[in-house]
């Protein structure tokens, strides 16, 4: 496993160099980075963005610009990527930056707090040991020690290296034509176009959960053609009981539920009461052969809530790993708890920061 003990820890550094530090983005994302660096005495110098992107902004009292103004102002500067993306061109541009500049992803969690230090590692080598030593492959490996090296450095060069296309993914879990697939996190049915293109379009049936009800909407309208029989929907979270939740409903691909933004201002407009469900619920006795848990945090939850099926069908399961902090161990080890019949693989998929981070168990 990648050495925890001799690796250079990327908030250490920021707050000892001597280099002009730059944002290089705007919203939410800036926004929590630049919470840390005041929680660990970083300066920050100034905010940059795509050029396409400068237009008279400004963000946390900084004018926003592009990098060759940022270059003429200060010349050699540190640069920190405070967005997601897994656009290649996009990637591409940052990997040009990262060739002229010291450049970094800094690892904040999506949802929830704390940050993975070297502290944090230290703190958790033996549940990173163990998952360590559960993979099934050496890839599944060189994807781990390339995730813990860019967790601590924020180096983006350990992602690179190991990422794989989503085929590979489905490779791992061999899909065939007569699947029963539970889609827990639905989104706007972009991955059950995904697996129905892996499939030839066949399969068995489809169960199909999602909160966010303009995101439930959409994939509706995109799989009208899929009988009621065979595709069944609900417009609820996955959880671990049937219950009520206030969600926070942002249209898109990252809503959540409130408390995983607990202390945050939120627009009440956006706050709704939605249904929450188990899978062992909505699907009852039909037989599940392959569970995607996409579920913005709530994965540990939604694995509660599938007991019962984990147990009595072992399905084939995609594990999303990168929303919270403690994700990385907590659930490969939750998985193998529900059933220690399980291999699993690691993957990651292109993105910057690690975003598309999948558990693979079959």
């Amino acid at each position: 496993m990648y050495d925890i003990t001799g690796a250079v820890s990327l908030w250490d550094h920021l707050a000892e160099t001597s280099k002009p530090i730059i944002i290089y983005g705007m919203g939410d994302g800036a926004q929590k980075i630049l919470d840390v660096c005041s929680l660990k005495n970083v300066k920050i110098s100034g905010f940059m963005a795509s050029d396409d992107f400068v237009r008279g902004h400004s963000f946390a009292g900084f004018e926003v610009k592009k990098l060759s103004d940022i270059e003429r102002q200060f010349g050699d500067c540190i640069i920190l990527v405070a967005f997601g993306t897994h656009i290649d061109e996009v990637i591409q541009r940052i990997i040009a930056i990262s060739d002229r500049h010291e450049l970094y992803a800094p690892d904040v969690p999506v949802i929830g707090g704390g940050l993975f230090t070297k502290e944090y590692a230290e703190e958790h080598r033996a549940e990173l040991e163990r998952v360590y030593s559960m993979l099934a492959d050496e890839k599944s490996k060189q994807v781990f020690d390339g995730w813990l090296e860019y967790r601590i450095t924020g180096r983006i060069q350990p992602l690179l290296r190991n990422q794989t296309d989503k085929a590979e993914g489905y490779e791992i879990l061999d899909l065939g034509g007569n699947e029963t697939y539970a889609d827990l996190g639905a989104y706007n049915g972009d991955t059950i176009t995904e697996f129905l293109e892996v499939t030839g379009g066949q399969f068995n049936k489809i169960f199909a959960m999602e909160p966010d009800g303009k995101n439930y909407a959409k994939m509706k309208r995109i799989h009208y053609k899929l009988s009621p029989y065979d595709f069944r929907t609900v417009n609820a979270g996955a959880w671990n009981c049937d219950t009520v939740c206030e969600f926070i409903s942002k249209g898109g691909s990252n809503s959540s539920l409130i408390p995983y933004e607990k202390g945050k201002p939120v627009n009440p407009s956006r706050i709704k009461e939605i249904e929450m469900r188990s899978l062992d619920s909505f699907v009852k006795d039909e037989r599940i052969t392959y569970i995607k848990y996409d579920v913005e945090g709530s994965e540990s939850e939604a694995l509660d809530g599938s007991k019962t099926v984990i147990k009595r069908d072992k399905p084939k399961l995609l594990v999303s790993l990168y929303h919270r902090t403690e994700d990385m161990f907590a659930l490969p080890i939750k998985v193998t708890e529900l059933n220690p019949s399980y291999k699993l693989y690691l993957r990651q998929h292109p993105y910057i920061p690690a975003w598309d981070m999948n558990l693979y168990c079959i």
